[in-house]
């Protein structure tokens, strides 16, 4: 049996007897402190299932897109130089980042940028 057979049976057996013993161990006898919502010690005020504001994911949704834009230009300049040919390397690269200041521009003209309203 060679390395990588055995690590994956291993990891797979060890799994297996972790959530066994997980689910053996573990004192299942929930009350009602146990499955009542938690805030900061007092007693709930309202429900907890109030919708969010959109803007809330429109924020997550612009972070998740500087991030990638801040990473998808930082990350092709080094693989644009070990490649054989780094001109259609950053080629793409530079699609990609048009790509994205396009949908940034766009979010900017739509006003998703306008914090306050």
């Amino acid at each position: 049996m060679n390395m990588i057979t055995f690590m994956i049976t291993f990891s797979l057996i060890l799994s297996l007897i972790l959530t066994a013993l997980n689910f053996w161990v573990a004192q299942m006898n929930p009350d009602s402190e146990k499955l009542s919502p938690y805030e900061c010690g007092f007693d709930p005020l309202g429900s907890a299932r109030l919708p969010f504001s959109i803007r809330f994911f429109l924020v997550a949704i612009l972070f998740l897109l500087f991030d990638l834009e801040i990473c998808s230009t930082t990350f092709p300049f080094p693989w644009a130089t070990q490649l054989q040919n780094p001109t259609t390397t950053l080629a793409w690269a530079s699609i990609l980042i048009l790509l994205l200041t396009l949908g940034l521009v766009y979010e900017w003209i739509q006003g998703g940028l306008e914090w306050a309203e």
